[in-house]
C-alpha cells in the first residue's frame, strides 16, 4: 500500500511537472509570436510611412511592386519553406533569430498597407483581428474534441488559396479577391484552433524525452505557425473591412 502511494504521489508530481512545463512552453510561444508581430509592424510602419523608403520596393503612387518589390512579396514564402527544411540544423536560439528575420521581412511586404489604408482602419482591423485570434486560440487549447482532421483539409485551403491570389495577379479581378477574402479568414480561423491544439499535444507527447533544446526548437515552430495564422487573417479581413485612403 505504501508502494502504491509512493508511486501515485510520484506520478501526480510528474503531472504537475508537467502542467507547469505546459504553461511556460505556450507562454515562450505567445511571447515569441507577440515580438514577431512588433518587428513587422514595425518595419511595415517605417517603410510605409515614408515615400522614399516605399519608392525602393513599389511605385508610391500606384503602389504596384518593382523587380525589388516582387522579390520582398515573395520572400517570406521562400523563407517559411526554408525554415521547415533547416529546423533540425538550427539550434534553438538560431531558429529564434530566423524568425525575428522573416517577420522583419514580413514587415517590408506588408508595408504597402500604410499607404493603401487609412491608420484608423489598420488599427480597428488589427483589434478585431487580435479579439478573434484569441477567442480562436484558446477554444483550440481548452477543446476537448480532437481537431487533428481538420489539418489536410486546411493546408489543402491554404494551396487553392495561394493559386488563386497568384492567378488574380495577372486578372485583377475584385470578385475573385472578395472570394479569397472570405476564405481566407475561415481558413486561417480554422488554423488558429488547430495549430494551438497542435502545439500543446505535440509538447504533451514529447515532455517525456525532456528535449530541451527540441521543445525550444518546437516553441519557435509553434510561434511561427500562429503568427502566420494571425498575419493572413489581418490580411483578408483588411481587404474586406479596411478604409482606403
Amino acid at each position: 500500500m505504501a508502494q502504491f502511494d509512493t508511486i501515485r504521489t510520484a506520478s501526480g508530481a510528474r503531472a504537475a511537472e508537467i502542467d507547469e512545463g505546459l504553461r511556460a512552453h505556450m507562454n515562450k510561444v505567445y511571447g515569441t509570436m507577440s515580438v514577431g508581430m512588433l518587428i513587422t509592424f514595425a518595419v511595415a510602419w517605417a517603410v510605409g510611412s515614408s515615400p522614399q523608403l516605399l519608392s525602393i520596393f513599389r511605385d508610391p503612387v500606384t503602389l504596384s511592386p518593382n523587380i525589388l518589390g516582387w522579390i520582398v512579396m515573395f520572400a517570406p514564402l521562400a523563407m517559411v519553406f526554408g525554415f521547415g527544411a533547416a529546423i533540425n540544423r538550427l539550434s534553438a536560439s538560431g531558429a529564434q533569430l530566423f524568425f525575428y528575420a522573416f517577420a522583419a521581412v514580413m514587415g517590408l511586404s506588408l508595408s504597402w498597407i500604410f499607404v493603401a489604408f487609412t491608420g484608423i482602419s489598420i488599427a480597428q482591423v488589427f483589434l478585431v483581428t487580435s479579439i478573434a485570434f484569441a477567442g480562436l486560440s484558446l477554444y483550440g487549447y481548452v477543446t476537448k474534441k480532437d481537431l487533428s482532421g481538420m489539418g489536410t483539409f486546411l493546408m489543402m485551403g491554404v494551396i487553392g488559396l495561394i493559386v488563386a491570389m497568384v492567378i488574380n495577379i495577372f486578372l485583377q479581378s475584385p470578385a475573385i479577391m472578395f472570394a479569397v477574402s472570405i476564405l481566407g479568414v475561415l481558413i486561417f480561423a480554422g488554423l488558429t484552433a488547430y495549430d494551438t491544439q497542435k502545439i500543446k499535444t505535440t509538447y504533451l507527447q514529447m515532455a517525456h524525452a525532456g528535449d530541451q533544446e527540441w521543445l525550444g526548437k518546437a516553441a519557435i515552430m509553434g510561434a511561427l505557425n500562429l503568427y502566420l495564422d494571425f498575419i493572413n487573417m489581418f490580411m483578408f479581413l483588411l481587404q474586406l473591412l479596411g478604409n482606403r485612403e
